[in-house]
């Protein structure tokens, strides 16, 4: 061996040395900092919002680098039992998600509710009369079943909503086809209906934008076979509050009614839900201080 490369061997071992030995002095919160957090998403407006604004105020507040994994609901909750991802902001208890959570709630951390009266039901226009179709009962009429097409229009195959929707299908003894698409498209459907002026029902959720955006109502569901109030958790994968105290600390303690996400997803249609979350957490400074505050930010 050459002098010359003896002395870079000799530099590349005592760089490598220095690299570890500040390593080992490294507190492990810090460490993990430079690790980005995964977080699991579906494209729900409501889950893209909040979603969106935890992301932000993780980076911009604690430092801490976030990866957004965009896939199925069912493929996030066996994500976080296998560590594949990091977290979640979008877990309907106790009702949507029964069945997903039942499955993984002694491997994942759950750190609590984001936010709460939120609702899972079936829309319809609200210029269709009451006096024919008020109820999920209704749908059984022959003249509502024959303006209707007999479908309703669903969302996507593996979310909570739809398993329920197809339960209180036959809760009611309903010959009904249940439509799957994304919630664009099940909006889209929606939209269309409406300047047709045709008849539609939508398996729907509060919070959702389109109730701001267009006249719609419920039909009422006597028999609850789409469940009563629900609230929106944050799950976490095993040891994820170990590895990243300040993150958990702070999404245990992002707490938002349901007036304001439903704003954020309104103005998102617009432009995007990444600009509209940065513009809501830079007119709620207060609010956002007392988020992070419990992170020691």
């Amino acid at each position: 061996m050459t002098d010359d490369k003896a002395l870079m061997n000799r530099r590349h071992f005592l760089a490598g040395a220095t690299t570890t030995l500040a390593l080992a002095g490294t507190p492990l919160s810090v460490l993990a900092q430079a690790k980005p957090i995964r977080i699991g998403w579906t494209a729900w407006s409501d889950a893209e919002a909040v979603t969106n604004i935890a992301k932000l105020i993780l980076e911009q507040r604690l430092a801490q680098k976030v990866e957004l994994v965009m896939t199925d609901v069912a493929l996030q909750y066996a994500g976080l039992e296998r560590g594949q991802i990091d977290l979640m902001l979008m877990a309907w208890l106790p009702g949507t998600h029964q069945a997903y959570y039942d499955k993984v709630k002694g491997t994942v951390e759950n750190l609590g509710a984001l936010y709460t009266d939120a609702k899972l039901g079936w829309a319809v226009p609200a210029d269709i009369p009451v006096s024919t179709l008020k109820t999920i009962e209704d749908l059984k009429k022959p003249e509502v079943m024959e303006k209707l097409g007999g479908k309703i229009q669903g969302i996507d195959a593996g979310a909570g909503l739809m398993k329920l929707s197809e339960a209180a299908i036959k809760t009611y003894g309903l010959d009904y086809k249940l439509m799957t698409a994304s919630d664009a498209a099940m909006v889209s459907a929606l939209d269309r209906a409406i300047q047709r002026k045709q008849w539609i029902v939508v398996t729907t959720w509060s919070p959702h934008w389109m109730f701001s955006q267009y006249k719609l109502r419920y039909l009422e569901d006597p028999k609850q076979a789409l469940g009563g109030a629900e609230s929106i958790h944050a799950l976490a994968r095993k040891g994820f509050s170990a590895d990243f105290p300040a993150a958990a600390a702070f999404i245990r303690n992002l707490k938002i009614s349901l007036a304001d996400l439903e704003g954020v997803m309104l103005k998102a249609r617009d432009s995007n839900a990444a600009k509209e979350a940065a513009a809501y957490i830079a007119s709620h400074g207060d609010q956002v201080n007392r988020w992070v505050a419990a992170a020691g930010k």
